[in-house]
């Protein structure tokens, strides 16, 4: 994104990071059901880890000529993920019932990865963006009582992320501060921090420790795994895409202090503030049954100073 912020560059880069996101998310419902320090487990992490590592190599170059060489090993990463589902619940029909679902969603995503992989340009971005809504798509037709859910482990999983997220974000301050340091870099620096500070504060004061509780005390199966996919699989992406974005407009902000933002990173800057927002409000509404007028008043107050394309040409 930061490579190229216009609004392709940026559509690629979320389409990305939802590809990278919910890899992370199986592995985070797998360590829910299997001891990832157990010898024959240990190993195919391990692996899955090396083939990730060749993705995020990749990644700089996703829409270019490492695309396939991207979607083999993403894969590789997915295929483990099913193979130690299917060890899990060998002795647990309802169980292998729902991995096996899982498997049909994500071996048809997978092929549509690697068959866009083939393709240049938007055709690229299209067919990957379809494979990636057909990968998010299959738990939403899979039968959920099957499944198996350590409920703190789960949220803390999730919590750790946001985290990790907003350290980056503080990253993206240094790294687009690296033309020098005066007093305008100074004042958008502390202003930077002071979002991310936001950010965490709006998560973790209440709302995070709130839904984790709701989540342990979800007596029903089917419930509690609705639940967690939904509050957590599905709605904290758009909170980690909101940082990330925040972060783009942060950091071209810091290496250009004084100029006028482009429409695209001005965009990502409020809008990305807004999405946060936003996806707080329908996290906190799905998993406490609460609505936060407050924070909806704030996103949309955000996006009426969303610049457009016309705005930012004048």
């Amino acid at each position: 994104m930061a490579r190229d912020p216009t609004a392709l560059g940026i559509a690629q880069g979320l389409v990305v990071l939802g590809l990278l996101w919910w890899a992370w998310v199986g592995y985070a419902w797998l360590t829910s059901v299997v001891d990832p320090d157990e010898g024959g487990v240990r190993l195919v992490v391990f692996a899955a880890m090396a083939a990730l590592l060749v993705t995020s190599l990749c990644v700089p170059d996703a829409f270019g000529d490492l695309g396939l060489t991207l979607a083999i090993a993403y894969g590789a990463v997915r295929a483990a993920h099913i193979g130690l589902f299917v060890i899990a619940s060998r002795d647990d029909a309802e169980f292998r019932h729902s991995v096996a679902g899982l498997a049909v969603s994500t071996a048809i995503g997978v092929t549509i990865l690697m068959a866009g992989s083939l393709l240049d340009g938007d055709a690229r971005s299209a067919t990957w963006a379809t494979a990636l809504a057909f990968d998010m798509a299959g738990p939403l037709f899979i039968d959920t009582s099957g499944w198996r859910l350590a409920a703190g482990h789960f949220a803390e999983r999730h919590g750790l992320i946001i985290i990790v997220a907003l350290g980056e974000s503080i990253v993206a301050i240094g790294v687009g501060a690296e033309a020098g340091v005066d007093g305008g870099v100074i004042a958008a620096a502390i202003l930077g921090i002071a979002v991310a500070c936001a950010f965490w504060w709006t998560h973790f004061d209440v709302a995070a420790l709130m839904a984790a509780r709701r989540l342990a005390e979800v007596e029903s199966v089917q419930v509690r795994n609705e639940l967690a996919r939904d509050a957590f699989s599905y709605l904290h992406l758009p909170m980690v895409a909101a940082i990330v974005l925040v972060a783009l407009g942060m950091k071209v902000t810091l290496a250009h202090v004084g100029d006028p933002l482009n429409w695209e990173a001005a965009t990502a800057l409020v809008g990305g503030a807004a999405l946060y927002l936003l996806a707080h409000v329908a996290f906190k509404l799905r998993s406490l049954g609460s609505f936060s007028v407050e924070r909806l008043a704030a996103a949309l107050l955000l996006l009426a100073f969303a610049p457009s394309r016309r705005s930012a040409r004048l």
